[in-house]
């Protein structure tokens, strides 16, 4: 297996100096994770103003909440991004966590129309990447290769589901692509994510998967949007394809819900307009010279990110921990990596690259779910390690009025 390496020029976001960044370490010496901000090229923990993600995600300006806290001095950025990848890890130094913590991991699908035409196919492939190349043929022939312009749930949008129907083409992809309810399904529980660095995992059964390279956005409990990150929201083609009843089978796995390498938090400089000009991209490499290079617009997403999160949380859907939302990819692989006809699929060793320039990347090594490093430390453990370490706060008792 290729080790993986980390450049910290290409990890950061390029206007580096401008960013309010937060992250979370392993802190060895602790037992547990400390949440962290980068100032220069240092970390800084600042676990004893904000000991969750979560709870900075809650402050009504988080980015001035983070730039105001005081901490202690961990270590040179480079030398902890150095220390994150297994591989070569010395485990009596700090490493680099996923970014989010309390949060449960969500996701819209079928957000951009490629996406949605990949996902028809699937269905109709039942998960046979053989059958794949002469279906999209067809569905393209039905539906077109371009509804970039067609608003979801529009009466243009009603329209063409009509004519579908009639045609026997419709679908349940189409049904989310362009109808007006959004696909929102749970990534992953919170605590589940794995970030840069690490290895991502595929489940050993599948034949036929891919990367999803995506922004994924930080919601507080009351619906605001307050940051973004890049993720990868690895899914198994076969398995969804064989029945959308397994989307949870194809979407959370051990180590397969990647976020990084910072939460970026919006302030004067980095807004939600910048995500929406975002263009993430995705190099796949593996250990037998193949590459793959491909890139996935924001300006192109069939539904606005505040329309997604409004469908996301809100009065009929709470999280008091607020949430992530991972906002759907318009990257389909589709190109040949063996056989003709086959398609694209990951093997086991690839090095995988997400970026964009003001949310640096995420670099991760796929392999077996089951040789990923174990998820053991979850929310009890985080609050018997916080509580341990003398930092949570007791918060003022709340009556119901």
């Amino acid at each position: 297996m290729p080790h993986l390496t980390l450049d910290p020029a290409r990890v950061l976001p390029t206007d580096r100096d401008a960013a309010i960044l937060v992250g979370r370490i392993w802190r060895p010496e602790l037992g547990g994770p400390s949440v962290v901000t980068l100032r220069g090229h240092d970390l800084i923990d600042v676990t004893s103003s904000y000991p969750t993600v979560s709870e900075l995600c809650e402050n009504s300006d988080p980015a001035g909440a983070l730039s105001a806290a005081r901490g202690e001095q961990i270590g040179a950025i480079d030398d902890i991004l150095a220390n994150t990848p297994p591989d070569t890890r010395d485990a009596g130094r700090p490493w680099l966590l996923a970014p989010v913590d309390l949060q449960p991991i969500k996701a819209a699908g079928v957000t951009f129309a490629v996406s949605m035409l990949e996902r028809v196919i699937e269905e109709r492939a039942r998960g046979n990447a053989d059958a794949a190349a002469a279906i999209r043929a067809e569905v393209v022939r039905l539906v077109g290769d371009d509804l970039s312009r067609l608003k979801p749930g529009s009466a243009e949008a009603m329209r063409l589901k009509e004519v579908l129907i009639a045609q026997g083409a419709w679908s349940q992809y189409l049904e989310v692509g362009i109808g007006p309810d959004a696909e929102i399904f749970t990534k992953g529980p919170p605590m589940s994510a794995v970030g840069t660095g690490m290895d991502a995992g595929l489940h050993p059964k599948s034949s036929w998967n891919n990367p999803e390279p995506e922004v994924a956005l930080a919601v507080s409990s009351a619906g605001r949007i307050v940051g973004a990150m890049l993720g990868n929201d690895v899914n198994l083609r076969d398995v969804e394809g064989r029945s959308a009843l397994l989307l949870g089978k194809a979407k959370d796995n051990n180590a397969a819900c990647v976020l990084g390498p910072f939460l970026r938090l919006f302030d004067d400089s980095f807004s939600l307009d910048d995500i929406r000009q975002t263009t993430v991209t995705l190099e796949v490499e593996g250990k037998d010279g193949f590459r793959m290079e491909g890139s996935s617009s924001i300006a192109q997403i069939s539904r606005d990110p505040e329309d997604l999160v409004a469908q996301m949380i809100g009065s009929h859907h709470q999280y008091p921990d607020g949430a992530v939302l991972f906002l759907g990819t318009m990257f389909a692989p589709v190109a040949d990596r063996g056989a003709p006809g086959k398609g694209f699929t990951h093997a086991m060793g690839d090095i995988v690259t997400i970026a964009a320039p003001k949310l640096g990347a995420l670099v991760n090594r796929m392999r077996s779910t089951d040789d990923c490093e174990p998820w053991t430390f979850g929310t009890i453990r985080l609050m018997r390690n916080l509580a341990g370490r003398g930092v949570l706060r007791a918060a003022p008792v709340l009556h119901p009025a």
